[in-house]
């Protein structure tokens, strides 16, 4: 499928003064002059060099970002080899160290390191210097707990600063962190925490959300019966409730006035676990380093985030997502992180605007989704909210349709940097996105990250420009997985990145790259319409569909059928007040063949009651594709994954009568 040809005229250009001032441009003048890169070709020239030249990429991000390596490094790459490539052998570091460094600073040791905001809107500053005297105390405890460096410490709490605290005192001690959120239940929380065998559990009593209470004590109870290797129970009373029988109380553990302790570990030591989606079988454990997490995300956050001492940080998340870890590594550039825990939407659709707002946010981060919610809802951030700290508007999550750019762009602001940016949960990091120096086209993303190899290839590994192929990266970056847990031959690692592509690592995306190098992003590859030949990724049906005001969601489904035929059914959710009708089905054929390809019109427009999503909000395609194949639900998807299995009744429900 060859790509639309983009249009020529960016919708926002950083003015002379910016590109100067950005940090990306000061370190490519430092590198020039220190390391070989280029002084002149702006951000191209240096991203090929940063490709061309990796190991010598990467030691100048160390050295630009004084990385504190307590026992110095052999070489950049002990071995290049996907998967297992190793970084900086020899050399020993702790990322709580360096997320803490700004606090011995006597100038801003008194300043915001964190701001929490509720839905009560009210907002509670916690300095450096608070910050770090609350890990020192919480790291000394968990050392007279026994535990040390490896075991691994989990949290089920919200985006709260004592969800900081706790995982900056398990990284001191080099223990292992991992967290769900407590909208999560108690069989999504056990599938994942049974597999890592925390010895330690933070929790909340409960969660405010939607100007509701929601008590979780029931379900903290079950997570302590079934998680034997609990040695504590650490409480949060988020609610006011006293510690449960057994538990131990945040305040008595966090009162110390005790300097930190950072465990100085190796470079490859883990530091975290995250999940993947899970929506067949068990959630992936993903282990990532403490070492390479700590050099990709000043990478990300301080040369293409431009972060710095004066940002404040908001990104609207949880700590179920990635987005929770990469918004507190926000940290590593002295920032103010700004902590949201509450609905997206309450009271109202505006509510992300009001915490912008009232924080003085200059980066903030969002879901596309909420983008085209609120130009669904005829919202006016720009004119109703001063938004005039606010310098860049970042959407993850799927791809930022052509609207949502256009939408930013009228309606909060025309000097707005745009950075709809795509990585994942494997890497907690970009493949693509955010640029400060470059301009931003509509519905494109704005080039490739430095020290990333990424190509879009045809099946048979050839790279292509403008056309559509799979999203591959063919060098190793320091924060790809350094293993899954529980995968003691690195089969599952290997099979989940590398089986189409041996040594180079396929994400599982459609992508574009455009001879000006930016990135179009399609959609999921293992859930691509291939119809008659012609390729196309869902997010560009779902981006033309829901330009129409009578649709607030869609999914579309393309099935191979036994007989050799293709049945592409779009399920619509339809706005309030709409009516599916023959005049509406008609106008979504011919939103799909005007906008699309006439290839793409579907069979049959299905009205749903709402669309299924996994607990991190993305629309569930591979699951409904299976259980309209015939698979029976329990094998189709894991319950523990979806936001509302009955949802999923329905397709099934739908095979059921295909079949009869």
């Amino acid at each position: 499928m060859t790509a639309a040809t983009p249009d020529d005229a960016p919708l926002w250009q950083p003015g002379p003064d910016r590109i100067e001032a950005a940090a990306v441009t000061r370190f490519q003048n430092w590198a020039a002059t220190r390391y070989g890169a280029p002084a002149d070709g702006g951000y191209a020239a240096l991203h090929r060099w940063s490709v061309d030249e990796l190991d010598t990429f990467w030691r100048a991000v160390a050295d630009w970002f004084d990385i504190r390596f307590s026992t110095p490094y052999e070489s950049v790459l002990g071995g290049r080899a996907m998967p297992g490539a190793t970084w900086f052998p020899g050399a020993t570091l702790n990322y709580a160290e360096h997320a803490l460094r700004t606090a011995e600073d006597p100038a801003r040791a008194d300043t915001p390191a964190l701001l929490y905001v509720d839905e009560t809107h009210a907002q509670l500053p916690i300095s450096w210097a608070e910050l770090r005297r609350q890990v020192g105390a919480l790291a000394a405890e968990l050392r007279a707990l026994g535990v040390t460096p490896g075991d691994r410490v989990s949290g089920y709490l919200p985006n709260i600063p004592q969800a900081v605290v706790a995982f900056l005192a398990t990284a001191a001690v080099g223990g292992v962190w991992t967290s769900c959120a407590p909208d999560f239940g108690a069989r999504s929380v056990l599938d994942r925490f049974q597999q890592i065998e925390p010895v330690v559990l933070f929790t909340v009593d409960g969660y405010r959300y939607g100007g509701k209470e929601h008590d979780r004590t029931e379900t903290v109870a079950e997570l302590r019966r079934e998680l034997p290797t609990l040695r504590a129970v650490v409480h949060i009373p988020l609610l006011g409730t006293d510690a449960p029988e057994g538990a131990l109380a945040w305040a008595a553990l966090t009162s110390a006035d005790t300097e930190p302790v950072f465990e100085q570990v190796p470079f490859e030591h883990p530091l975290w676990v995250l999940y993947s989606s899970g929506t067949t079988g068990l959630p992936k454990a993903i282990v990532q380093s403490q070492g390479g997490i700590l050099l990709e995300h000043f990478k990300q956050l301080g040369l293409h985030c431009d972060l710095g001492p004066e940002d404040r940080f908001f990104w609207y998340t949880s700590t179920g997502w990635m987005m929770w870890n990469f918004l507190v590594s926000g940290l590593l550039t002295g920032t103010t992180v700004v902590l949201y825990d509450g609905s997206p939407g309450y009271p109202d659709v505006s509510a992300q605007w009001r915490v912008a707002e009232q924080t003085g946010a200059t980066l903030y981060g969002t879901s596309a989704a909420y983008v085209m919610a609120c130009r669904k809802a005829d919202i006016h951030p720009g004119r109703d909210f001063d938004l005039s700290r606010v310098q860049c508007v970042a959407t993850t999550g799927s791809p930022l349709p052509p609207d949502g750019f256009r939408w930013l762009h009228d309606e909060v602001a025309e000097d707005l940097w745009i950075a709809s940016v795509s990585g994942g949960t494997d890497v907690c990091s970009c493949f693509a996105g955010a640029v400060p120096t470059l301009p931003v086209h509509i519905g494109e993303l704005q080039a490739p990250c430095l020290g990333t190899d990424l190509q879009s290839w045809d099946p048979s590994g050839k790279p292509l420009t403008n056309e559509v192929g799979e999203l591959v990266v063919t060098n190793p970056l320091p924060s790809m997985p350094i293993r899954f847990w529980n995968d003691p031959d690195g089969s599952r690692y290997h099979d989940s990145y590398f089986d189409m592509y041996p040594g180079v690592w396929r994400h599982g995306d459609w992508i574009t790259i455009t001879d000006r190098g930016s990135v179009i992003i399609h959609g999921r590859s293992d859930s691509t319409l291939n119809r008659q030949g012609v390729r196309m990724g869902s997010a560009d049906i779902y981006e033309a569909v829901e330009r129409l005001p009578e649709i607030r969601e869609s999914l579309v489904i393309g099935l191979e059928e036994p007989d050799g035929g293709y049945w592409m059914p779009l399920f619509v959710h339809l706005a309030e007040g709409a009516t599916l009708d023959d005049d509406l089905r008609a106008a979504i054929k011919r939103t799909i063949r005007d906008n699309l390809s006439p290839r793409h019109v579907p069979d049959e427009v299905i009205e749903v009651p709402a669309i299924p999503h996994t607990l991190t909000g993305k629309r569930i395609e591979v699951p409904v594709k299976r259980l309209l194949q015939g698979t029976e639900l329990a094998k189709a998807v894991n319950p523990g994954s979806v936001d509302n299995l009955d949802l999923l009744h329905f397709y099934a429900d739908l095979a059921a009568r295909r079949r009869a």
